[in-house]
């Protein structure tokens, strides 16, 4: 199958005027596929930019998965919020954005739904110096604890554990600090622990520097990435919907079983280079964090890569609501694809 070059992000611009004005016609290229074995073009949308992380999907598109579902795949990147609008606008067939924004739009009434629960868990964690003396949540009580900012996910997680310690957000002293100095402030003990993603627990620590953490996911089950498509895909259309999942799985599957080293490798060629000095380190990331807590979960045990735990995603709906996240609660089942 023809590779693609990797898209900027023209596209999405393009698509987000065209929400405002209405939606953007989808042409020649979103036809469907034709009995003589033509493959379907659609597009996916993903959360932020390229990264040896997304390999999943691009070794389905090297290894021939999706053409063998009949589709044909171009990449393209934005923010997840306008990931979420463009996918129900219909400019984009599919979008791999981060659950928290979805279930924001999804109360909003954003017609959209999640068709496969790529990430089982949350990548939220507080990270604090191993020989700090943290050991739990109730440990935090007046320490320096930084956030990216106060409307973050993360902000979130910190409220629920110190919750659960009996404490709250004023037995703390918060710092906001952006994502691209919040280690640092770390590494350099301007504070105590950090609310972030737990793929930097295994970077500081690969880089000499020890700290050890609490996962957000043992106080409030999330999500990270999962994958998306609209209401009128999803009606339409499902044996698109369903052949894009299947190459997902089947993707995840093979890098499970014994071809880390070869998704990645083919990520940095293709898709982010930039990563080739971070190789190694992104292996061991994967291998630790993505095949066994990520990608597969009890949950995927018995209902199979991307299953969607209904309880689990019910439970971030209610507790989005009580931190006020979300204005209104909505059923879940209005959510999942099936």
């Amino acid at each position: 199958m023809k590779k693609f070059m990797k898209k900027t992000l023209i596209l999405a611009t393009t698509c987000l005027l065209a929400v405002t004005l209405g939606g953007c016609s989808k042409g020649d290229a979103k036809g469907a596929a034709g009995k003589d074995g033509e493959l379907k073009k659609v597009s996916i949308q993903i959360d932020g930019a390229a990264v040896p992380y997304y390999a999943p999907l691009y070794l389905a598109e090297e290894k021939g998965f999706f053409a063998e579902e009949g589709l044909e795949v171009e990449f393209f990147y934005a923010a997840a919020a306008d990931i979420v609008k463009n996918v129900a606008a219909g400019n984009i067939e599919f979008g791999f954005p981060n659950a928290d924004s979805v279930i924001l739009a999804k109360s909003q009434g954003i017609p959209v739904k999640v068709a496969h629960t790529t990430y089982q868990n949350g990548l939220g964690s507080v990270i604090f110096n191993t020989d700090s003396g943290i050991k739990t949540p109730a440990d935090l009580k007046g320490k320096k604890v930084a956030v990216t900012s106060l409307g973050s996910p993360n902000y979130i997680q910190l409220q629920v554990m110190l919750k659960d310690a009996g404490l709250t957000i004023d037995d703390v002293q918060v710092e906001v600090i952006g994502t691209g100095a919040i280690l640092n402030a770390l590494t350099t003990g301007e504070v105590d622990a950090i609310v972030f993603s737990k793929l930097r627990t295994v970077e500081l620590n690969n880089s000499g520097f020890n700290v050890s953490e609490i996962a957000s996911d043992d106080y409030l089950p999330s999500f990270g990435n999962v994958l998306i498509v609209g209401d009128k895909l999803a009606k339409e259309e499902p044996e698109v919907v369903d052949g894009f999942k299947a190459a997902l799985t089947k993707s995840i599957e093979y890098i499970i079983d014994g071809n880390v080293e070869e998704a990645i490798d083919l990520a940095i060629k293709d898709h982010a280079p930039t990563f080739a000095e971070k190789r190694d380190i992104t292996v061991k990331i994967i291998n630790e964090i993505f095949v066994p807590t990520l990608w597969q979960s009890e949950y995927t045990k018995e209902n199979g890569i991307g299953a969607s735990n209904i309880e689990r995603w019910e439970s971030l709906i209610n507790t989005s609501k009580e931190y006020e996240i979300i204005n209104e609660t909505f059923d879940v089942k209005e959510l999942i694809y099936e």
